[in-house]
């Protein structure tokens, strides 16, 4: 793993929500991508923030609120990110600070990845996978 960057182990070509849209797009977007986080752009193209469908679930519906009136925009959360070029380590001190599972990848003022768990079980040995996933759920 030394020497790789955020960028060697992102899942590249992620699908932003625009944060104008409804929460009932953002939940058919997951469903057609088959994830379960989707980052929220402006229409500038910047990063605002991720949603999650864990978030749809808690702050909208299981508020009595509708997913097609209420925007990403309004639940965007967690505007932590990692540069492109930054070390796998960087990478994964940012997720387990902030109890994240999911860190979305910057270049140049935009967003080009997501790393995920997925992408970390892909490049990290066994003994490192367990004690990230062990320090980023102990808080969970």
């Amino acid at each position: 793993m030394s020497g790789e960057t955020a960028k060697d182990v992102m899942s590249s070509g992620c699908q932003c929500i625009e944060s104008d849209q409804s929460l009932e797009r953002a939940a058919q977007l997951m469903e057609e991508l088959g994830v379960g986080a989707l980052p929220i752009c402006g229409p500038d193209d910047r990063l605002k923030g991720i949603i999650t469908d864990r978030d749809i679930v808690v702050k909208c519906v299981a508020q009595g609120k509708s997913p097609s009136q209420v925007t990403a925009g309004e639940l965007a959360t967690g505007l932590v990110w990692v540069s492109a070029d930054a070390s796998v380590e960087e990478a994964l001190s940012k997720m387990e600070q902030n109890q994240i599972k999911r860190l979305p990848v910057i270049e140049d003022g935009r967003i080009v990845g997501m790393i995920s768990e997925a992408d970390l079980a892909k490049n990290l040995s066994d003994d490192q996978l367990a004690d990230f996933v062990h320090r980023v759920y102990a808080g969970a």
